[in-house]
């Protein structure tokens, strides 16, 4: 006789939005155990600075520190950090958040530092001293550490969640971005003179300002964003989702949760955001959910105005210096990327006096959303491009290659021809190619760009709908026309995937400035 088929596992409450520890221990939610090496981390230092993507779980990690250092020991029953905690010290715990913006042009910053001051005063029990003005924000904030630990004889926990967010939400208004900056500075600069009164320090946040700028006055805090042990610090791995998230994963398919939302690694444990895996479990649907919250409006038009060259988007190189600092006067794409969570570490390479990073995208989720908003900028109008990327996948799966030809030649066609004349992008020779890899990277399919064989590199190939697809491009006013199939051909690009047993297309593209769209497109099938 068969034996029962196991009964399903309990299922629980998803805390989809909630950053508060307390309610997800005693309200039944899911619950990622992070504590033991929230732990190890206060163990190991004092003054830390983590960052990481937005959504990403840094607020609730930063209420786990502000549990712990209040000694909440009920909240932890079970959890790694129980056993290791000192639960007879209970610290004062001064907390700031910037989550809630600061007005149009950064006109209430001041106001929102008060309004953090003053919740943290109730909050301990502290009133301000006669004489000291709520307008010096700078001794406000030193008085608050000095009083919390003389009143309470423990020294305090500083933590700070989303610091830069005032400067971020103006990164596009580069002078208001720097009033701010020099406002932060300011009071972050306190925590170096107040040393004697602290016991732990934690700011978090989305980018990394240099030391000489946002951090001048604060050259003791340590940055773990690029430190392995601390790289799921935020984020659930893969042990997670099998683990914590098993009664979820019935009726979803495994390989597609780690395709779509996996690969986020800042070089140790390669990590899923959140957010978009308690959205899957929730909808049962495969979406873009991180990306839709958060359109980059911004990152999009710098790429746009410095002529990136899309194709290189997944694989720049960068140093470890460049990825860990971001300055409003001097924004460099490959570290906002970076910081932002478009782009995650690859591969890395020892130097000498340096480490060399390979980036590439975490995921589908974000290759193919990025690539589509950046398609509708190569145009200028988003309806011209949106219907093209379904076409695209029905042209490659009826491997109609002079339908590609034609969807192509129409889609230049139909840009207007003053959009052409005032952006910037469309002056770029890469802006062709580019065009071309983010129609395919929107479809999130499998893509090599600058693809390595014994005879030369293939400016693109493209694994999909059953058939391989073998790009060349070129620009009828830099070379003679009727070189880019005869490139491919001569050079044998098509031995290396001849293993595949499926067909191969070898398609030479050459576009014409004068013209605006494609003035050749030769094609050669090579059958198994």
């Amino acid at each position: 006789m068969l034996a029962p088929p196991p009964a399903p596992l309990p299922r629980r409450k998803l805390p989809i939005g909630i950053q508060n520890l307390r309610e997800i221990r005693q309200e039944g939610h899911y619950y990622v155990d992070k504590t033991g090496m929230a732990v190890t981390l206060i163990d190991s230092g004092k003054y830390y600075f983590l960052s990481r993507p937005r959504r990403f779980g840094k607020s609730l990690l930063v209420d786990t520190f502000k549990e712990l250092f209040e000694g909440h020991r009920e909240l932890f029953v079970g959890l790694a950090a129980e056993p290791r905690w000192d639960w007879s010290r209970k610290c004062p715990v001064i907390r700031f958040s910037f989550s809630g913006g600061v007005g149009p042009g950064g006109s209430q910053l001041e106001q929102r530092i008060r309004e953090n001051l003053r919740i943290n005063r109730v909050a301990l029990g502290l009133a301000l001293p006669p004489g000291l003005p709520e307008e010096d924000l700078a001794g406000n904030f030193a008085d608050l550490i000095r009083q919390a630990h003389l009143s309470r004889g423990e020294r305090v926990a500083v933590l700070v969640d989303e610091y830069d967010k005032p400067l971020l939400d103006h990164i596009a208004a580069p002078d208001t971005a720097q009033r701010m900056r020099d406002a932060l500075r300011d009071l972050y600069g306190v925590l170096k003179d107040c040393d004697e009164h602290l016991r732990f320090v934690f700011l978090t946040g989305v980018s990394k300002f240099s030391k000489v700028g946002l951090f001048s006055g604060l050259n003791n805090l340590r940055d773990i964003t690029l430190d392995a042990r601390w790289s799921a610090l935020c984020g659930y791995t893969d042990a997670d989702i099998d683990s914590v998230f098993a009664p979820e994963l019935p009726e979803l398919d495994r390989d597609e949760i780690r395709r779509w939302y996996n690969g986020y690694n800042w070089r140790g444990t390669s990590v899923y955001n959140p957010f978009d895996v308690l959205l899957l479990f929730d909808t049962r649907e495969f979406r873009p959910f991180w990306f839709e919250t958060g359109t980059p409006t911004f990152l999009v038009r710098l790429l746009t105005e410095r002529q990136t060259f899309t194709p290189q988007l997944g694989h720049l190189v960068a140093s470890e210096t460049l990825l860990s600092t971001f300055e409003v006067e001097s924004m460099r794409p490959e570290a906002l990327l970076f910081q932002t969570g478009y782009l995650t570490i690859d591969q890395e390479e020892p130097l000498p006096g340096r480490t060399q990073f390979t980036l590439k995208y975490p995921n589908l989720e974000v290759q193919a959303s990025l690539n589509d908003h950046l398609l509708k900028a190569f145009t200028g109008d988003a309806a011209v491009s949106e219907p093209q990327v379904s076409r695209l996948w029905r042209v490659l799966l009826a491997g109609d290659v002079a339908a590609l030809r034609d969807l192509f030649r129409a889609f230049f066609a139909s840009i207007p021809n003053d959009w052409y004349r005032n952006s910037a992008i469309a002056q770029y020779e890469g802006y062709w190619a580019s065009v071309f890899y983010s129609h395919f990277a929107a479809l999130g399919l499998d893509i090599r760009v600058e693809d390595c064989t014994h005879k030369g590199r293939i400016d693109m190939v493209v694994l999909a709908a059953g058939a391989v697809w073998i790009f060349e491009f070129k620009v009828v006013e830099l070379l003679p026309q009727g070189q880019a199939l005869a490139q491919i051909q001569a050079r044998g690009y098509a031995d290396k995937y001849r293993d595949r047993c499926e067909p191969i297309h070898l398609i030479g593209v050459e576009f014409s400035r004068a013209d605006r769209n494609i003035v050749g497109f030769e094609v050669e099938t090579l059958n198994p």
